[in-house]
């Protein structure tokens, strides 16, 4: 699949859509899913172009899973969350709809089933709120 740079994470990384933004370096951007599965539910992504985890540089990859894991932690804490489930789709067969590379993890409690995803948009007071409590996981 040829990566689209109208897609909608391209979007945000250039600035012509906004998000609630969590973490950012030089390589990645992680934000809250506007559709959440869970309170807290974060992407994390790569500023380089790759739609899925084959045709993504490895020193990006790389750089999105070591954010990946940071933000796990961070969720995890700013939660209280005994479990954080970190999911990576590719290609819509395996139900991925945004093609590029991108990372989710939500926050996980036993018995507690998952919003569906991409069903509904989250109150963008609580996307705000949610933001603020995993970067302040993220300092402390």
């Amino acid at each position: 699949m040829t990566y689209d740079p109208g897609n909608i994470f391209a979007r945000i990384l250039r600035g012509e859509l906004p998000c609630h933004k969590v973490y950012e370096d030089d390589a990645t951007l992680a934000f809250m899913d506007i559709m959440p599965q869970a309170d807290c539910h974060t992407l994390i992504i790569p500023k380089n172009a790759g739609t899925g985890i084959i045709d993504t540089s490895t020193d990006a990859l790389q750089a999105t899973i070591a954010t990946t894991q940071k933000i796990a932690a961070a969720v995890k804490a700013a939660t209280g969350a005994p479990g954080v489930m970190v999911i990576q789709l590719n290609g819509s067969e395996a139900g991925q709809t945004v093609f590029h590379l991108h990372f989710h993890v939500i926050p996980r409690w036993a018995g507690i089933d998952l919003k569906f995803h991409a069903r509904g948009m989250e109150a963008p007071d609580v996307l705000k709120a949610n933001a603020e409590r995993v970067k302040a996981a993220l300092a402390g």
